[in-house]
């Protein structure tokens, strides 16, 4: 029993649903059926059959999802067997070393560029400044002039 506790600790850190997960959400929807029944003889109450309807419909929704899950993880485990199976069938049918054969996947998109001895004038945004700080020894980079006035601004409010 406590080994099944254990699984259901672990089950909750692992991706998708696991056979002892299953298990316990399906106990656990099993004995609120059994709640909502006993109370619905205790009561005669309508609100207990709405509840155990809603409680089924969930329960079979959960387990539709779980089982659909799995069909496409079963897929998908397929899917990747076959290509690692055409991988390794066209890497045993291959001669080129693997170096050959990444280099001529990487050459054959690459066209031939022909060279223009044109030389494209760019126009700087804008006008540059040097930084200059108070503080010895420092001097920054170039920037423009509004990030300048911006950093001047700050520091005034600051002062204030």
């Amino acid at each position: 029993m406590a080994s099944f506790f254990e699984e259901i600790w672990n089950s909750i850190f692992t991706p998708g649903t696991t056979p002892t997960l299953l298990i316990a959400t399906n106990v656990t929807f099993a004995a609120l059926q059994v709640v909502l029944f006993a109370l619905l003889l205790a009561t005669y109450s309508i609100h207990f059959v709405i509840l155990s309807v809603l409680c089924g419909g969930l329960w079979s929704a959960i387990n539709w999802f779980a089982s659909e899950l799995q069909k496409e993880q079963a897929k998908a485990a397929e899917q990747k067997a076959k290509e690692d199976a055409i991988a390794r069938q066209t890497a045993d049918d291959s001669d080129e070393t693997e170096v050959e054969s990444a280099e001529s996947k990487i050459r054959s998109p690459i066209a031939p560029v022909s060279a223009s001895n044109e030389v494209e004038v760019v126009e700087p945004a804008g006008e540059l400044k040097q930084r200059l700080d108070t503080s010895p020894g420092y001097k920054s980079g170039v920037s423009t002039e509004d990030e300048w006035e911006k950093v001047s601004e700050n520091e005034t409010e600051k002062d204030k």
